[in-house]
């Protein structure tokens, strides 16, 4: 009968020490950016349509990069330039249509 009360006594403390909470301290403040350096990309916009002679060009960023341009040309379709590995190689995309389906059997229906 001791060595039961023995242990049930030990796990009890055992989980009393266990909960309490560390010490914490504050975090330091944030130092401020070295000098020259900004955020500029923070505040830039997603989309950037620069007016050319001709063309129509739709620039979309992501994380501060180019990653699609959206071309309108004046006399032609619409075509898309997208870097999808981010290495400055564009590809031409007459529509962002991928071609790939998912397939879509009928497997049960319910009558």
């Amino acid at each position: 009968m001791r060595k039961p009360f023995a242990l049930l006594l030990a796990a009890t403390a055992c989980a009393a020490l266990a909960q309490t909470p560390p010490k914490l301290e504050p975090l330091p403040d944030v130092p401020p950016p070295p000098p020259g350096v900004s955020d500029a990309g923070a505040d830039d916009p997603r989309v950037l349509i620069r007016p050319q002679e001709g063309d129509r060009v739709e620039e979309y960023r992501e994380g501060g990069r180019v990653v699609m341009l959206r071309v309108t040309p004046r006399n032609g379709p619409v075509y898309y330039l997208v870097d999808t590995t981010g290495s400055g190689n564009w590809m031409r995309r007459d529509s962002l249509d991928d071609g790939v389906r998912v397939p879509m059997w009928t497997i049960k229906t319910f009558d």
